[in-house]
């Protein structure tokens, strides 16, 4: 719900880089969103990376596309590395 909100605000309503980060977030947010659904009951660490990566990267975009700080944008990168480890550990297990 909060991605297909934040992505259809940042379509819609916000400009500049603000919508960037919004569409950028929901992107993100709703493809893991399906993968850990997908992998639920297969693989609990994979999931659960890419759960907590995908929620960290898309909450930090819609903090700062909100008005939070921009330090805030130093703390994506770390939901992205956990994103990307969650997909390595998918690739190693099969």
């Amino acid at each position: 719900m909060v991605g297909g909100a934040a992505g259809a605000y940042g379509a819609h309503g916000a400009h500049g880089a603000a919508a960037e980060w919004l569409r950028t977030g929901a992107f993100y947010q709703l493809v893991h969103a399906v993968a850990v659904i997908a992998l639920t009951g297969r693989s609990r660490g994979a999931g659960a990376l890419l759960l907590t990566g995908a929620t960290l990267f898309a909450a930090t975009l819609y903090a700062m596309a909100f008005g939070a700080p921009r330090w805030l944008g130093a703390i994506t990168p770390i939901g992205g590395a956990a994103m990307i480890a969650g997909w390595l550990w998918v690739a190693l297990r099969r």
